[in-house]
């Protein structure tokens, strides 16, 4: 199965970047208030550029605070199941460490792209 990574990453503002492994690259989002854990609710996924596989694995341990917080840690990664791939709809299950649901990312009809968490039927 492919992989998968969320990195919190401390920049000019604090987020979190989704990134999907897909054709040999990683593609990547930036969600800016975290990964949705409501099913009722839909979270901003910024499409940034692709990155390297080698990101899967990538951290900057350079501090930010003094509360512990550094650039960029890995927050969650595993393997992912696509039920939906497609230009403008991606459905995962999501396999990892900390998650192990199913989300959808969409694109809206202004560009801008969307994520949530989606119901569980077990």
């Amino acid at each position: 199965m492919p992989h998968y990574v969320i990195q919190e990453h401390y920049a000019t503002r604090h987020h979190f970047d989704l990134r999907l492994e897909r054709d040999g690259i990683l593609l990547s989002w930036a969600v800016p208030r975290g990964m949705p854990t409501d099913p009722t609710k839909k979270r901003l996924a910024i499409r940034v550029e692709d990155h390297a596989l080698s990101h899967l694995d990538y951290e900057d341990p350079t501090p930010v605070d003094d509360e512990g917080a550094v650039r960029v840690r890995i927050w969650d990664r595993g393997t992912y199941e696509a039920k939906t791939f497609s230009e403008d709809e991606i459905i995962v299950v999501l396999h990892g460490e900390r998650l192990d649901s199913s989300y959808a990312i969409f694109r809206t009809r202004d560009g801008n792209w969307l994520i949530h968490r989606m119901v569980s039927h077990t």
